[in-house]
């Protein structure tokens, strides 16, 4: 029998009033992360939804994760559709949060939830139709397995990640892991990235997995696993108001699939741009859907910001400018 398939995305308008109330309540320290960029609405989330029912009509199930607040546009009578409040699923005695970090690390407390889901950041879009086996195959995840080297290059994220691989080292050894699924790390599909792998290979321990930063393929067992031998570290981390240079991600438990070998691989299935830096080339890949999927990041001192989101709509709204089942 055919297992399904859930997508998972999290949401927040920075705009809010009355989540900003909420938020100036609190008062992050010099370890934390409280950019306004870390909450800033685009308004281009209906393409979102557009994309997913046209190019992904098989998804079981989407589990739209928000602090209390929809979009105005919403049909949260979708019968596809799960709002889901962070009251819903994270404990309260961390509640509110307003870092990613918790409410991601916690997502396999969703109630409902499938085993095989997909995870996307608001800025990740579907360009062209997806197949099931794009995402899973045999009851596993599709993934792409590279190493590479976390770069201290940001306040917190990279330190996060860093965090993350040595727990990796704690409990994998770099060389068992590739002896017991080489054919999984060694793929010329990889391309570039199977030269980044090939040249770290005398390092005795990982220095770091390749993140494409696109939507993650999960099982939700994995969650309960990592909770299961890390739970004091994801109960700290979840504890937390805003990120902290202590956290680890979500992507803790991807490296955890790739290490325990846990995953099919797959081809990169697409790219990902900077608003402030090449959002020229990312209106090419949309309009050409060039790519079944792209990710879209916002930029530390974006200039001329609203003009380039109108630019980057307008370019969605040439391969989905009709309305989806998801919009009232």
């Amino acid at each position: 029998m055919e297992r399904p398939i859930d997508f998972v995305i999290c949401w927040v308008d920075g705009g809010d009033p009355d989540w900003l109330k909420e938020k100036k309540r609190y008062s992050p320290d010099n370890n934390n992360d409280d950019r306004d960029i870390r909450y800033r609405e685009w308004g281009i989330l209906k393409y979102w939804f557009r994309g997913v029912e046209k190019f992904a009509p098989w998804v079981n199930k989407i589990h739209f994760v928000t602090w209390g607040h929809t979009p105005s546009w919403l049909n949260v009578k979708h019968p596809k559709l799960n709002i889901v409040k962070h009251e819903d699923y994270i404990p309260s005695k961390y509640l509110p949060t307003f870092s990613s970090r918790p409410i991601e690390l916690n997502l396999h407390r969703i109630k409902g939830l499938s085993e095989q889901f997909v995870f996307f950041n608001d800025d990740m879009f579907l360009l062209k139709p997806v197949k099931k086996e794009d995402f899973f195959k045999n009851g596993l995840p599709r993934d792409i397995a590279a190493q590479d080297v976390v770069v201290h290059n940001d306040f917190v994220h990279s330190i996060a990640e860093f965090n993350a691989i040595m727990l990796i080292n704690k409990y994998f050894t770099k060389q068992n892991v590739l002896k017991s699924n080489p054919l999984k790390w060694i793929r010329l599909r990889y391309g570039r990235h199977l030269l980044r792998t090939l040249l770290l290979m005398p390092w005795r321990n990982f220095t770091g997995f390749f993140d494409p930063h696109l939507p993650n393929s999960y099982l939700k067992s994995t969650f309960e696993d990592v909770w299961k031998k890390e739970g004091e570290l994801l109960e700290e981390v979840t504890s937390h108001k805003f990120r902290d240079k202590s956290d680890v991600t979500q992507y803790f438990f991807r490296s955890w699939q790739l290490a325990s070998g846990n995953f099919i691989p797959r081809k990169n299935l697409g790219k990902i741009f900077k608003i402030d830096i090449n959002h020229n080339k990312a209106i090419k890949v949309i309009e050409n859907q060039s790519n079944k999927l792209i990710c879209i990041n916002d930029g530390e001192d974006t200039k001329d910001f609203e003009e380039k989101l109108k630019e980057i709509s307008n370019g969605f709204d040439q391969i989905l400018s009709n309305k989806s089942g998801y919009e009232i």
